[in-house]
Parts: structure tokens; sequence; C-alpha cells
């Protein structure tokens, strides 16, 4: 039986006292110091509304929140759905920018593998000769502080200042603080594309196309971003769970009805592999009866150092004594990554979705594992990019590099490039 630590506060939470036993060996954010109520909540909020069935069997407390919550689910979805009729109608403007414009998103909060699939497209189109832009809103990016954005109001002749550019298309501009961590993990891994980070994409549609001639235009988790015209949608649906508990926020984890996939000119299935897709293709069928149709699973292809980037095979994590620590919205597909790959998970420190680790929480993670008996701390590439870089060799740091690889509909995506560049 592993053990599973109870956290107490901040204050006395160092001297990891093992206060409880339970099956699992998951660790909570709290650990090592980290108190920040916002993150408490959401790990508290999660498991209630993210898989169908696990609300139930509670105490009448937690069941009079489910039921407010579920008010405000309804509330929430009349507006969204309102929204979006007012923008179908014409009565809220889409700004069309000329050149193309395609949104890669979900219907869903988290977890479906976004990042690495308008990775694939920025490379495919890019290769074929596009010049590409990637527009993002910077989640959870740092804000500039007020005295700032007045000096850039002021300097602009009260207009808003630009978008910030995480890179050129030449050089990386930014740190991942700045311009959140999927933008730099993008930014990285793609040295010929632009990525650029604001709030309004219009504004920064205009800013790609005038200042560096970009003719395509990515939006990253931009199925819901409504005021840019969209050339194609292209929608990932996430096959451990398509739609969670089949309520919108805050009751489910829906950011719209699961109905509207309709508006999808692709729909993708991820995680796919060593799973059954069919009941599930045969619901987007129904949802979506024209979109073309894909299957996809995000597979590791190397184990990389986060602090040195040295790069191994897979192969080293063979018996490899680990602990698994993420701060992403559903950690279980990387968890099962690193078993199927051989390795013995000691712990899973969950940390909440965007967590920003601080060089304090990344030692106490190191003697935490080093404690274990642990060979190494495996984490993903999103959360390594908001990781404080540490001197330290007595447990290495890695994160799996996670490249998508197509089991169905390989030729739907191909048809996909082939839209988005006038070849059909």
């Amino acid at each position: 039986m592993r053990m599973r630590w109870i956290i107490l506060p901040a204050d006395v939470s160092r001297k990891r006292a093992p206060l409880a036993r339970a099956g699992g060996g998951v660790v909570d954010s709290a650990l090592m110091g980290s108190h920040r109520t916002a993150e408490r909540a959401e790990n508290a909020l999660l498991p209630l509304i993210q898989y169908e069935g696990a609300d139930q069997g509670h105490e009448w407390p937690v069941r009079l929140l489910l039921r407010v919550l579920k008010g405000v689910s309804r509330v929430y979805g009349g507006v969204v759905q309102l929204r979006l009729f007012l923008f179908r109608t014409g009565v809220l403007r889409r700004f069309p920018l000329g050149c193309q414009v395609i949104s890669v998103g979900n219907v869903t909060a988290g977890g479906t593998g976004k990042t690495p699939m308008v990775e694939k497209l920025a490379r495919e189109l890019s290769g074929q000769g596009r010049k590409v832009a990637i527009l993002s809103r910077g989640y959870r990016k740092k804000e500039k502080g007020f005295w700032t954005r007045v000096g850039e109001r002021l300097k602009g002749g009260g207009r808003p200042p630009p978008p910030r550019v995480v890179s050129d298309g030449r050089r990386l501009l930014l740190d991942s603080e700045m311009s959140g961590d999927e933008p730099f993990m993008l930014a990285s891994n793609l040295p010929d594309v632009v990525v650029l980070v604001d709030k309004d994409r219009v504004k920064s549609g205009r800013y790609a196309i005038r200042r560096f001639g970009c003719d395509t235009l990515l939006l990253d988790d931009g199925f819901q971003y409504q005021r840019l015209k969209h050339t194609l949608d292209l929608v990932l649906v996430d096959r451990t769970n398509p739609f969670g508990n089949g309520n919108v926020l805050p009751r489910g984890i829906l950011r719209e009805p699961a109905k509207n996939v309709a508006r999808a000119r692709f729909v993708c299935i991820t995680k796919a592999r060593g799973g059954d897709v069919e009941a599930l293709k045969a619901r987007i069928r129904e949802l979506n009866p024209k979109a073309g149709l894909m299957a996809c699973n995000h597979d590791p292809t190397a184990l990389v150092g986060a602090f040195t980037r040295e790069r191994r095979p897979l192969e080293a994590l063979r018996g490899m004594k680990v602990v698994a620590l993420s701060g992403i919205a559903a950690p279980r597909s990387f968890e099962d990554s690193l078993e199927r790959l051989g390795a013995t998970l000691l712990e899973r420190v969950h940390f909440a979705d965007h967590h920003r680790f601080s060089q304090q929480e990344i030692i106490d993670a190191v003697n935490h594992a080093a404690e274990l008996g642990a060979d190494a701390i495996v984490t993903t590439e999103k959360d390594a990019v908001r990781m404080t870089r540490i001197d330290r060799s007595d447990v290495p740091v890695f994160f799996l590099r996670i490249e998508v690889n197509f089991l169905e509909g390989a030729d739907e995506f191909r048809r996909c490039i082939d839209e988005i560049t006038f070849k059909t």
C-alpha cells in the first residue's frame, strides 16, 4: 500500500508527517508549501464535476453545493447560447481579416491536447510555404502593472498596446511567465512561426498580417472566440472523458453544450489508443454528420531533462522508479503513459492546472522524491516551462516530449491541410 500525504497548513507542512495512509499515492497540490486558496478550491471541486457519476454518494453539504452549481450552470449555458445566436445573426460582429483563420479548440475545459495539435498544424502549414502566426490568449501570463499599462497607453496616443511578441519567427523574445506556458512552448518548438499573445485576437491577427506578413492564423484554444471570423474549426474530443458529466460550467466541464460540436469542420478524437472509439464516433456523428473525423494519440517520443535539455530514449524509463508531477487539467493520460513505458510510479503529485512552480516547490519536490528513493521526477513539457531552474542533481527532473500520431483519419488531416492551402 502506498502512502498518501494529508497536508497541514504551510507553516507546518515541511515536517512531512505521514498523517494517514490510503491507496493510490496521490499528493494534492498543497504539498510542499503551496497555500493558494484558488488552487485548493479547484482541486476540491474538479473531482465532483469532471467525470460522469463522480458526484454520487456525498453528504448533504456537497449535494447542496452541486444543486447551487446546477442553477448557475443553467444560467451560464443560456448566456453562452444567446451570445452564439447574436454572433450568428450579426447583432454581434465577427471581423474577417482576409486570410486563413484556423481555430483549434474544444467544448470542454482543458485536457484534450490542443497545444501539440496546434504545433503539428503549424509545422505542416509552414512546411507548405505558409507564413504562420499562432494567436494565443496567454492564459495565466504575468500581467503588467497598472502604471506600466497607463504609460503604454499615453505613449501610444491612447491606443491599446500591441500584442506581446513571444517569437517573431526568428527569435524567442519572451519567457513563459510573460507569455504563458503554451505560447512559450509553441515558440520554443517552432522557430519559424510567429507567436503572439493578446486577449484581443482581432488586434493580434491584424498585427501579425501588418507587421510580419502572415497569411495563416492559428487560434490556440479558439473555438469559443467568435469576434474573429474563422475559416475552419478543428475541435478535439478526449476519448477518456468526451463531455464530462454533460453539464456546462460550473456544474460540469463543458464550456458550451456538446451539441455545439456541430460548428466544427473537422473533429479529432484524442487519447484514442487502447480504447474503443466506435461509440464516441457514433455520438459525434449524431452531433455533426458532416465533419471530417480523425482519431489520434499524443505519444511520447523522448525523455528530456527539464533543466539540462539532455535527451534520453524512452527505454530509459523501463524499471525506473519515478515521482510523476503535473499541473495539468487531466493528468491521468500522462501518468498512464509512464506506466506503459515501464516506469514504477512511487507517487503522483497533482498541482492545479497551469500552476507556476516556485524554486522552493521544486527543491521540496526533489527532497521528497529522494526520501522515497526515486530515480527521477517526471513531468509534462507544459509543466517544465513553468519550473524555476535549480542546480541540484540529487534526483533529476525530466519531461516527456509528446507528439501527435494519427491512428485513424490521417487522410482527413491531409484534407484539412489541403483546404487551408487551397489545394482542394
